[in-house]
């Protein structure tokens, strides 16, 4: 009986030596993760869609924004001065300021006089079909989160910046 208890102690003790080896010898952020979280420094930007005009980046982060469905997320780096025309999305649009500042103006015309500063930090969300425009004052990140299809629907058509082309 007391060779069996030492020998169930022996390999606890191995067992846990072992254990702590793995722990400390795995990265801060397992493999699996690393995909799934990002720092400022690793979010990759690429060129905006079609339906932005020329100027802004674009970053996915989550998601497809132009699946059939399903949920997303993605930032958008503008330039100072990147003026976003009036137009709505038939789904909810929610925008989280990560750096500068985003103006924003409500209706069919695009009105500088009328738009709010948001900060960074600021958040808020566009219901649907929600008229809206946009621009940037210094360079601006926003984060951009919703369910696809994204779609920009610009109040006046020859706003579109893919028709342009």
């Amino acid at each position: 009986m007391k060779r069996n208890l030492w020998f169930c102690l022996i390999l606890t003790l191995l067992g846990g030596m072992w254990w702590m080896k793995q722990a400390g010898s795995s990265s801060a952020m397992p493999a699996s993760a690393e995909k799934n979280a990002f720092t400022p420094d690793t979010i990759q930007y690429g060129p905006a869609p079609s339906f932005m005009a020329p100027g802004a980046q674009l970053a996915v982060l989550e998601g497809n924004p132009m699946a059939a469905s399903g949920d997303y997320t993605a930032r958008i780096k503008m330039p100072d001065g990147y003026r976003i025309a009036p137009h709505w999305h038939p789904k909810r649009e929610n925008v989280t300021v990560i750096s500068g500042t985003f103006k924003v103006g409500m209706g069919d015309r695009f009105d500088e006089g009328s738009m709010m500063s948001f900060p960074a930090g600021s958040f808020a969300y566009l219901d649907p079909d929600m008229h809206h425009y946009a621009m940037t004052s210094g360079e601006v990140v926003v984060q951009i989160h919703g369910e696809s299809p994204v779609q920009f629907n610009y109040v006046n058509p020859d706003d579109d910046p893919s028709r342009k082309k």
